[in-house]
């Protein structure tokens, strides 16, 4: 089984992989590879199903320019592909004054990044896009939407797949080794062999293992840290009407619990963020001795760690305590009790880490031999994920000499 391109992962920027370079070169044969049974399993099914505005990313990022150029990609092939989506918009809200500065630099972030339409309003404004809401002021962002990212990414594959007959996606499938020869490299899963002359990965939470096992030297570490969900119950959610974020902690890597609509019409509550002793694990008490140890003997864990100790407290017990997981909902809708959520589903995000203990924020693709690696693709990559298709095609253009 020969092919000019295998791809090595089924999230949503392993299809939009396939789905960019399949529209860029027809006559390719490529394979994507999932070892699940179904596509957009780990964090592409798991997270909120927002599509990002760019309004917190670092200008000139790459996570900046992919998730602007991204969006707008993504939802003219939602609408063109009939995937469930609705650009509804959302207000980020300061509870406090003391949080006034932070929502200036996320402002002048998102002028800088070109997120249009978006202006701050006041406490008077918020009430009248959020009623519940008890906050001093806050930024109308009425680019951000909200998507169905299992079926977007469903449909890229679909999409795919109809323009060529001799490729494919095998589910089920894990790629377990990779062995270079001179013109193409074999593929060994779980099932089976394959050739292929050039390798794309797309891993996510098994970026760095995957790398390893191609031969390329990763210093950083893939850490896991679980974000559990509540949702609110029937009685509540009028509530909520679109999506509600708080502003951010600079001095924490995550963007803090927010409500979500969904295209579906539950509203979310979440996610918080714990390590998780499982990379792949979704219950609180999910353990894998591997994935445990890998993280727990890297130092770049326990650094992390150390740094945000009193953050990584406080989540750990809200984790385990509804009453302190509504306390923290409480700061952005004061009327909210404990009858009105209820648990609700978990996710898992890959941080890739450095020694010092620091967060590699932003996307990071790398060529090595015959391969491309996308290292590390952390929010917003589903809602940036066309464009990483696009920068994943001019890289492949260039070292595999596609024509």
């Amino acid at each position: 089984m020969n092919y000019d391109i295998a791809i090595i992962g089924g999230g949503i920027v392993g299809a939009a992989t396939l789905y960019k370079l399949q529209k860029a070169y027809p006559d390719l044969s490529i394979i994507l590879f999932e070892k699940e049974e179904k596509l957009a399993a780990h964090q592409t099914g798991n997270n909120s199903g927002v599509i990002h505005s760019g309004l917190y990313y670092k200008p000139g990022s790459l996570k900046a320019r992919n998730c602007v150029s991204g969006r707008h990609e993504l939802v003219k092939f939602a609408k063109q592909y009939n995937v469930s989506h609705d650009v509804c918009g959302k207000v980020v809200v300061a509870t406090k004054e003391s949080e006034f500065k932070f929502m200036d630099q996320i402002f002048e972030n998102g002028l800088a990044n070109k997120t249009e339409g978006i202006e701050k309003i006041s406490a008077e404004q918020v009430k009248e896009i959020e009623p519940f809401v008890e906050a001093k002021a806050g930024i109308w962002v009425p680019c951000t939407g909200i998507i169905d990212f299992v079926g977007a990414t469903n449909k890229m594959a679909e999409v795919a797949l109809g323009i060529n007959a001799k490729s494919s996606v095998a589910l089920s499938e894990e790629a377990v080794s990779f062995n270079h020869e001179l013109d193409y490299t074999v593929i060994t899963t779980n099932k089976s062999s394959y050739r292929a002359k050039y390798l794309i990965f797309c891993g996510g939470l098994q970026a760095d293992r995957l790398a390893k096992k191609d031969g390329v030297k990763i210093q950083e570490k893939v850490v896991g840290f679980r974000g559990d969900y509540y949702e609110l119950t029937d009685q509540a959610k009028h509530k909520v009407k679109n999506l509600i974020y708080p502003v951010p902690n600079p001095e924490f890597p995550f963007l803090g619990v927010h409500f979500t609509r969904m295209v579906n019409g539950d509203i979310e509550c979440g996610p918080n963020a714990v390590f998780t002793f499982k990379r792949e694990g979704y219950g609180k008490t999910d353990f894998n001795i591997t994935d445990t140890i890998d993280a727990l003997s890297y130092s770049g864990t326990w650094k992390l760690f150390f740094k945000n100790m009193s953050f990584g407290i406080d989540e750990y017990r809200r984790a385990f305590s509804k009453r302190l997981f509504l306390r923290t909902l409480q700061g952005l809708i004061p009327s909210l009790q404990m009858e009105d959520i209820k648990p609700g589903r978990a996710g898992v995000r890959a941080l890739l880490l450095g020694k010092d203990g620091d967060t590699r924020d932003d996307f990071r693709i790398e060529y090595s031999q015959n391969s491309i690696h996308i290292l590390n693709a952390p929010s917003p990559a589903a809602t940036a994920s066309l464009a990483i298709g696009n920068e994943v095609c001019e890289m492949a253009a260039k070292h595999f000499n596609l024509t």
